[in-house]
């Protein structure tokens, strides 16, 4: 005779989607690393206050409107001779405030830094589910044209788009322009890492039994690539973008340094560095220093946690 059942027996509640993110493995490793912890903070903050720029900086540092020349040249929280006008970080040759000009132009640079990193991605991404997928002379001909590219530095590479944008474009749709094509030539010369990852995961992906089973049932290439290869293929690149978006913010504020990334009208950390490097050796040290270590502090914060993400993901790196 069978036992009858338990009628007060408490269903079990499966825990929520925060209750198995606080009990994983990579929430523990985060809250456990301080300097993880103080990098994703420093990112957070300075990235946030960019995204807020309009609502956050005191004045408008691009509207000309706003501006008086004779608040040029103030030091840091002390007051002008002429106008007695305060600013937290100084004022540089127009009388622009610094603080509020590092907000936006810090904007500029995280916006074009986000938007080349997911357009490197995208397309490497596709190269390389293609040229692993595929094989033969498709992925030939894609690793061929990666090693050539490998051949040039990355700036180098950004530099000749910009020659052939400014030979083709109009004058007068350049500073437009130039936004996106400073995301276009970021982008293309850093499609490469993607590629050449996601075509070793998928040549090690592509014989395993899931796939198999799905080319026997006869889903399409296109599907098997999207819904059962690229899902399990997605660790390395979340990697390399995280490292690839500190890099991204650097070489656009090298070119916007060397004159050749946004216009002025829209200046981001790397204009602001090259118009206070001008007036390094004269004194105003001030308006190359804050914009600069805003730089340093948010690629060093962007590269501490794509470090710490890699050690995460990869076993063999875990201690």
């Amino acid at each position: 005779m069978s036992a009858a059942p338990d009628r007060t027996a408490v269903p079990v509640t499966p825990p929520s989607r925060w209750a198995r993110l606080a009990d994983s493995d990579l929430f523990h490793s985060f809250i456990h690393s301080p300097v993880t912890v103080l990098s994703a903070l420093v990112a957070l903050v300075l990235v946030s206050a960019a995204l807020l720029a309009p609502v956050i900086a005191p004045h408008n540092p691009f509207d000309p409107a706003t501006l008086n020349l004779m608040d040029g040249f103030t030091r840091p929280m002390q007051a002008n001779e002429f106008t007695g006008n305060v600013y937290w970080l100084g004022t540089d040759a127009q009388g622009r405030d610094l603080f509020s000009a590092i907000l936006y132009g810090s904007r500029v640079s995280i916006l074009v830094g986000f938007a080349a990193v997911t357009f490197a991605a995208v397309l490497g991404i596709a190269l390389g589910l293609v040229a692993g997928y595929r094989g033969g002379w498709v992925d030939s001909l894609i690793m061929r044209i990666a090693d050539v590219q490998l051949s040039f530095p990355a700036i180098l590479v950004a530099l000749l788009i910009f020659g052939v944008f400014k030979g083709v474009v109009p004058p007068a749709l350049q500073d437009k322009m130039a936004v996106y094509v400073l995301v276009v030539a970021i982008g293309l010369s850093d499609w490469v890492q993607y590629a050449r990852t996601v075509r070793s995961s998928t040549l090690a992906e592509k014989n395993k039994e899931y796939v198999q089973a799905a080319r026997v049932i006869g889903v399409p290439a296109p599907l098997i690539l999207l819904r059962h290869i690229l899902p399990n293929v997605m660790g390395p690149v979340l990697v390399i973008a995280t490292i690839g978006l500190a890099l991204a913010i650097i070489l656009e504020s090298t070119l916007s340094f060397l004159g050749v990334g946004v216009p002025p009208t829209q200046p981001s950390l790397g204009t602001l560095i090259r118009v206070g490097q001008d007036f390094l050796f004269s004194g105003e040290w001030w308006i190359v220093f804050f914009p600069g270590l805003t730089l340093l502090l948010l690629a060093l914060a962007v590269n501490l946690l794509g470090d710490w993400l890699r050690d995460v993901l990869n076993p063999r790196l875990r201690r």
